[in-house]
């Protein structure tokens, strides 16, 4: 009767245990106060499970069910320093701490500064060029035969009317020094501005000796008028890397909601395995209560002996569900630190991650027109596909004038100055104007075929084609996972709500079941199996959850 009464009340904790938990669930979440305080110490299992650190139950019931099952030893792992092997985060810790750390977010942050040194490079060419250059050079030539001419005297002198001879160049000692220096100016136009300021000097020392100095300022402008003509033209480079600079934005930005999600994804997964865990720990309990329970009923003889071999391969799965549990948190506990990337929590230490932030279920209904307007107005993958069709319009346009004829129109000026004495005096004639040359012309290349030209044109035109279809079915694509998340999000939530009643139902069973067992009507077989099905409903809702967090 004692044991009997004892059952009884043990049943109606866990029921009552049960009920809290799903109610904490629906209301909010999931307390994890109990496996914080064993969170203390490492819960890895070796030879043994270390039931000191991983149960609920009181120590009388350990110390009973742990030398039945199995008489060996238990090796037990010295206690550490709680702030050292275990830390509390919450949702927003581990957010901020992957936005810090993580080393996907790292690469991608790279690529904003690549891109924005693509746009210097197109810009950069518009940049001026400054120039100057100087040549020296010495000419010590002997004579030498020239042309044969014939002398046609003016103002009415005859000596030399009509005669044929052959002009010699004497001997010759010439010095020259050749310089310039000026400025090239880019267009975005097109056109090419030169300003520059030539200047030598000359000596000849043999022969006749004399010393000429002489200067220009010249000013020359070289526009295309077809090809490669006008401003649209010109910018087209830097336009395009202006576009990808945005695209590449827009993908660091997409990479941090990605990697975000990840980090959320990861962080519930610990709150799923925690709970697990826990379940797993109270299943191996009941499991280790039950065969105490045979064990004396089997002594008092109301038992057939066979229901120990059977409560016995019970204790057994549920150990090895609790050990799976156990890894299956470490595995977790790893990802995490993976994209947290934090230096005080490697891969390999024993620190354990608990989850302060617990979850609220709520009921949404949502708006699914709205939501479906606002998906395609604020999708990160739409607007890059929309710029991409932005910078492809400006190739096109690039390319259509490449298949134009090069049509140039070309004007220099001149303004010369010459001096016997010094620079100077060439400088100031130069400046003067009173000398001058010019001149005006124009250049024609018309490709036979322009084939190339008319190739890479067509190319560009498929490719918007193409990504203009993209965004069609990329437009779909997005309507259909807000409506499979709507459908499975509404889904879940009902499937929360009927595990909650599962759950109870379940637990209500295995009292069932288990009363039964002591009429001698159910083998442990039996319970053992309404135990499993009321842990699998329990383990469900975790998953559920999950699934709702995660959308």
């Amino acid at each position: 009767m004692k044991n009997k009464t004892h059952f009884t009340l043990k049943a109606g904790y866990f029921l009552g245990c049960l009920f809290t938990t799903s109610c904490s669930y629906y209301l909010n979440g999931s307390d994890f106060a109990p496996v914080k305080e064993k969170a203390q110490a490492r819960l890895s299992i070796k030879e043994g499970v270390e039931l000191d650190k991983v149960t609920k139950s009181p120590p009388e019931t350990r110390e009973q069910a742990l030398p039945k099952f199995n008489e060996r030893d238990v090796k037990t792992e010295k206690k550490l320093d709680s702030s050292k092997e275990s830390v509390e985060f919450t949702l927003a810790t581990v957010r901020a701490l992957a936005l810090e750390n993580n080393l996907d977010l790292k690469i991608a942050e790279i690529d904003p500064k690549i891109s924005a040194t693509q746009v210097s490079e197109e810009e950069a060419k518009f940049d001026d060029l400054i120039f100057a250059k100087a040549k020296y050079g010495r000419k010590d030539t002997p004579k030498q035969n020239m042309d044969v001419v014939t002398f046609t005297p003016t103002g009415g002198s005859s000596l030399l009317k009509n005669e044929t001879d052959k002009l010699t160049a004497i001997e010759q000692l010439t010095q020259v020094l050749d310089m310039e220096a000026g400025i090239v100016i880019p267009l975005r136009t097109g056109a090419k501005v030169t300003l520059s300021s030539p200047f030598d000097e000359k000596k000849q020392f043999k022969g006749v000796p004399s010393t000429q100095y002489q200067n220009a300022l010249r000013f020359s402008v070289s526009q295309p008028l077809l090809r490669d003509g006008g401003i649209d033209t010109n910018v087209a480079g830097i336009r395009i890397a202006k576009y990808e600079q945005q695209i590449i934005d827009v993908k660091t930005r997409l990479q941090s909601i990605r990697v975000l999600a990840s980090v959320e994804r990861a962080y519930w997964a610990i709150y799923m395995a925690w709970g697990e865990l826990d379940v797993r720990r109270q299943q191996y309990e009941n499991a280790s209560d039950n065969l105490v329970m045979v064990k004396k009923r089997v002594a008092n003889g109301l038992t057939a002996a066979v229901e120990i071999n059977r409560a016995e391969i019970g204790v057994a799965e549920r150990r090895e569900s609790l050990i799976t549990a156990n890894t299956t948190l470490k595995i977790r506990q790893r990802q995490l630190k993976l994209l947290l990337n934090d230096t005080n929590l490697t891969l390999d230490s024993q620190t354990l991650i608990i989850p302060k932030t617990t979850p609220t279920l709520l009921h949404f209904e949502f708006d699914r027109n709205e939501l479906i307007q606002k998906a395609l107005a604020g999708r990160l993958e739409l607007l890059e596909l929309e710029l991409k069709l932005a910078a492809d319009l400006t190739k096109i346009d690039y390319l259509k004038n490449q298949t134009l004829p090069l049509f140039m129109l070309d004007y220099n000026y001149g303004s010369l100055g010459r001096d016997t004495g010094s620079f100077d005096g060439a400088f100031n004639q130069a400046i003067d104007g009173n000398y001058s040359d010019w001149s005006v012309g124009m250049r024609v290349e018309i490709p036979l075929s322009n084939e190339l030209r008319k190739s890479k044109l067509e190319r560009a035109v498929q490719e918007r084609l193409q990504r203009l279809s993209t965004q069609q079915l990329r437009e779909l694509t997005v309507k259909r996972e807000i409506y499979d998340a709507l459908d499975t999000t509404e889904q879940n939530w009902q499937r929360i709500l009927a595990a909650r009643q599962n759950v109870i139902l379940a637990g209500l069973n295995y009292d069932a079941e288990l009363k039964q067992f002591r009429e001698g009507l159910r083998t442990m077989t039996e319970v053992l199996e309404t135990l499993t099905r009321w842990v699998t409903r329990n383990c469900a809702k975790f998953g559920q959850f999950l699934i709702i967090k995660c959308l």
